[in-house]
Order: structure tokens, then sequence, then C-alpha cells
């Protein structure tokens, strides 16, 4: 069956959504709206200590990413990545695929927005919120792209459809409708379908986030948040010990 047909089927199973005019939709959400400026959460006791932290950073990274996935964060491996070219910052959230003492590594279209970006400019930010565990991390550092084989390797390890998709999408460029979408993943569908192996696309790969500064976040009672940060310049293996800034 193929994926319109299947779609057609399960539209023509949905239960219809009862109609509800926008004019109560909008009425009821300014009614039960909250006060943003009241929204706040105390956070606990338990705070960072510099002589608890490794002296490589990453050991500390690797320990707090895996205490998230132990306590089925969401998306544990979610990162922002923040880029900037002519003095306009953009942001916008991937999923870390690897990190080593290299560092971060995350996969995209080249010439999606974020890819004209870091062309441009190849300096980013990543953050990571693991809210249930009221921590954050802060990365800072120049960009590389990945070597072409270990975005085969990354690439050749994804699902079908995933892999299709890379082929679909032109990223971050405007189209028509969702139709218009659908229509070109279907053409790709037709394209490989004889095919056992998906080929990567030229412009789809992997970048490195190479840092030189990363920070520690622990949220604490009455905002006095722990902070510690790492330092190295850049080309430099050695890292500072971490430093403790203000909230």
């Amino acid at each position: 069956m193929t994926l319109v047909a299947s779609m057609a089927g399960l539209a023509s199973t949905a239960v219809p959504a009862r109609h509800v005019p926008r004019r109560s939709l909008c009425a009821a959400s300014l009614k039960d709206a909250v006060d943003l400026a009241t929204l706040r959460k105390e956070y606990s006791k338990q705070g960072l200590n510099e002589e608890d932290m490794s002296d490589e950073p990453m050991q500390t990274f690797d320990t707090w990413i895996q205490e998230a996935i132990n306590a089925k964060c969401i998306e544990p491996n979610a990162m922002c990545v923040s880029t900037c070219q002519d003095n306009t910052p953009s942001a916008r959230y991937v999923l870390l695929k690897a990190h080593d003492k290299r560092g971060f590594v995350w996969f995209t279209n080249y010439e999606s927005r974020k890819g004209e970006d870091l062309a441009a400019n190849p300096a980013a930010a990543i953050t990571f919120w693991w809210g249930d565990l009221e921590r954050s991390v802060r990365i800072e550092g120049k960009v590389e792209k990945v070597s072409e084989q270990e975005s085969d390797d990354y690439f050749n390890k994804r699902p079908r459809g995933a892999q299709l998709g890379a082929w679909s999408s032109n990223q971050s460029r405007p189209i028509r409708s969702r139709e218009e979408l659908a229509a070109q993943e279907q053409s790709i569908i037709a394209h490989f379908k004889d095919m056992p192996k998906v080929t990567r696309p030229p412009h789809w790969g992997g970048y490195r986030l190479v840092p030189t500064r990363i920070e520690f976040w622990k949220g604490r009672e009455s905002r006095l948040h722990d902070r510690l940060v790492y330092e190295r310049a850049s080309g430099e293996e050695q890292w500072t010990r971490p430093k403790r800034l203000q909230p």
C-alpha cells in the first residue's frame, strides 16, 4: 500500500472533531490565561561544587547526559543550536548524535539556514536543558564539517524513511503547501523504489562543534543558581579548572 493510500485510509476512519467556533476558543484561552510573570519554580538545595567537578568537562557532560537518559527526560539529546550571520542570530533544536573529546556532532542539510550561517560564520553555541534534573549545559566553539566517512556511516544507520526524507526536503526553502511536500516525497520514493540502498545526498552531512567554553548550570533556591564554567583557547587541549559565575 502506498503512503498516500495509507493516509487516505486513516482519514476515512478518523473520528470527526467537534466544531468549536474560533471566537469561543479565543474567549476561553483569554479567560484561562495565566500571568506569565507569576510562573516560577523553586529549585532544590542540591548544587554544584568545584571540587566535585572533573578536570575534563566532557567527562562531566558524559555523566550528566547519561543521568538525563536514565531519568527518562524527554529527548535528552535535544539541543538548541544557535548561529549568527550578519549580526542576525538564529536558533533551532537538533539532536546530538555523537560526542567525544573532539566535540559535539549533529547532522543536517548543509543548504539549510543553519548551514548557510555556518558557511559564513563557523561559530555557534549549543544549549541542553534537562528540566527534570534542574540542569542545563551551555557550549560555545567553532564548527567544522565531519568527514565524508562519518557522514556516510551515520546516514547508513538511519531508517529508510529518514534517508528518503533527507532527499525529499529542500530544508528552509519556501513551499506552497503540505501537498507539494508530499508530492516531492512520493517522487523520491519512486526514484529509489528498486534500489536496496539509499545513498547519502551530497548536500547532507554532519557538523562538529569544537568547544572552547562549557558551562554547567544547576538550579538553586531563590534564583541563586550554580554556574561553573570551563574554558580553553581555540586549538588547545587543556581546559581551565571550573570557575564559578554569579547567577
